[in-house]
């Protein structure tokens, strides 16, 4: 066997030494750490070996399965094995965070084999059951220092209008990433060309104080006749469709051509960048793809609805000082705060729990369905619970009450039930929610949203829902803000329905 180093030999030495000065099974607390990937060279082909065994292993349970032939296996045996499988899960971790958020396969592939790694440790701490304190569930944490950015610097009086007619927040943010390209400031719509209230919902401010330049402007700021020094002489929406099908731009052009026009504008033709460019196959498209497609000298450019445009994996980040670009309002953000502060406490599972349209929705014929019965949903929900020993679920829902008397009654972990919290009514009883009351914005179905969006974000794990773009929106603040946990999951995560209805 080769030998340990003398560092590795003492922190063996000091595992075994509290070991029998307690003569109980250890109790340890992981901490996640970033590491600089360049500093330690030679480390550089360990974690490698590590990913490509777990990719050709073909039963990973299987190699680390531990069976004790007796009770009185050395303790010092189990000590070096724990030892072991800490300094793996440390370069696995190593290697996560200097794995390009690209490859994101081979980074849920990292998560899921130091979840394994984790729950391995524990069988080792507890042979017996006993309660410990390690931090199973522990944020993964955001390592961004040598990661490559690139820098948003708008021409003068060049601009992009954003489109966007579903799922408002993924497509902002990509109609963001290609302003950037573009080198034009982004346009946010209002609410009479889109139906959504941006500024009610994101603190746009925020955003250019980010960046250190103006680079996301209102609508009303660049076309309202109100602010002549700003607003263009030329009122012309240039169109150029990133997407083809099932129609261009992913728009209803006689819609948009109304609502423009009653807002003083003109829309032209729109032209077709690529022919077969589909939402349903959407093509990987590079940087210079977009720059030379989307060029042009018209004063302002519109591309359409780009939700399902495969942009993250196209270019590297925007360059800014900020944890995240987009961010709730202030008031929505403290409201959210004060609503955990008073029900939820610092350990919280949050739950996305869908149910009215994913009836339907998830039973496509194509697919495999993600609509869970309610007592399949339960067990799932009470074992991420049981591992990341929270004492309370926040549910973001809009299922019936029937359902969720159901599904609480079902929650039991340990013998002991786990509440479910919704946000209750307005009380004037209670101040949680004053805020969004003196601003006169409670209520409001998309102030509400994003208010679930923000709690659910700052849960210590969250169980979300797969093909939700709702949960979606919640992962990359959960990323941004460097609140993921190695715990977080789709709801019965590589499990199939055990019944599910025929199609129509």
């Amino acid at each position: 066997m080769q030998r340990v180093s003398e560092e590795e030999e003492e922190e063996e030495h000091q595992l075994i030494h509290q070991h029998n000065q307690r003569n109980l099974p250890p109790f340890f607390t992981t901490k996640l750490k970033f590491f600089n990937f360049q500093k330690r060279y030679l480390f550089a082909i360990l974690p490698l070996s590590i990913i490509i065994f777990f990719y050709f292993a073909p039963d990973p349970h299987s190699v680390f399965s531990l069976t004790f032939s007796s009770p009185h296996q050395s303790n010092h045996s189990q000590l070096r094995a724990l030892y072991l499988l800490r300094k793996q899960n440390s370069l696995l971790l190593r290697a996560f965070n200097s794995t390009s958020p690209q490859f994101d396969n081979l980074k849920s592939t990292l998560i899921h084999q130091i979840s394994f790694n984790s729950q391995i440790q524990q069988v080792l701490l507890n042979p017996h059951g006993i309660e410990d304190f390690d931090d199973r569930c522990t944020t993964v944490g955001r390592n961004v220092s040598h990661r490559r950015t690139i820098k948003w610097k708008p021409k003068a009086n060049k601009y992009l209008l954003a489109l966007c007619v579903s799922e408002h927040l993924i497509c902002l943010q990509k109609h963001m990433l290609i302003a950037a390209l573009l080198n034009r400031v982004l346009i946010i719509p209002n609410s009479k060309l889109v139906d959504y209230e941006y500024d009610r919902v994101l603190d746009i401010d925020h955003i250019n104080q980010c960046i250190g330049r103006k680079v996301v402007i209102p609508f009303e700021q660049q076309f309202s006749n109100h602010h002549h020094h700003h607003h263009l002489t030329d009122t012309s929406v240039k169109l150029l469709c990133y997407f083809a099908l099932p129609q261009p731009c992913f728009l209803d052009q006689q819609h948009f051509r109304k609502k423009m026009k009653l807002l003083g504008l003109s829309m032209s033709k729109p032209e077709v960048v690529w022919a077969e460019e589909d939402t349903k196959k959407p093509t990987n498209r590079t940087v210079e793809d977009v720059v030379s497609k989307f060029t042009s000298d018209e004063p302002v450019v519109a591309i359409g609805d780009v939700y399902y445009a495969d942009i993250e994996s196209m270019s590297d980040p925007i360059a800014h000082r900020c944890n995240s670009l987009i961010q709730p309002t202030r008031l929505i953000f403290l409201t959210a705060q004060r609503f955990i502060q008073t029900f939820l406490g610092r350990n919280f599972v949050a739950l996305h729990f869908p149910r009215n349209r994913f009836l339907k929705f998830c039973n496509d014929a194509n697919r495999t369905s993600c609509f869970y019965p309610i007592p399949q949903a339960a067990d799932c929900i009470s074992r991420v619970v049981e591992r990341a020993n929270a004492p309370v679920i926040y549910l973001s829902s809009d299922a019936a009450e029937s359902d969720i008397r159901l599904l609480q009654s079902l929650i039991v972990v340990n013998g002991r039930s786990v509440p479910l919290v919704k946000r209750p009514p307005r009380n004037s009883a209670e101040k949680w929610d004053a805020l969004l009351y003196r601003h006169h914005i409670e209520g409001d179905p998309q102030v509400e949203a994003m208010l679930d969006k923000t709690i659910c974000a700052m849960s210590s794990v969250l169980i979300g829902a797969s093909r939700s773009t709702f949960t979606r929106d919640i992962q990359q603040l959960r990323k941004d803000w460097g609140s993921a946990s190695l715990c977080d999951e789709y709801l019965c995560k590589d499990e199939e329905p055990n019944v599910v209805t025929e199609n129509e």
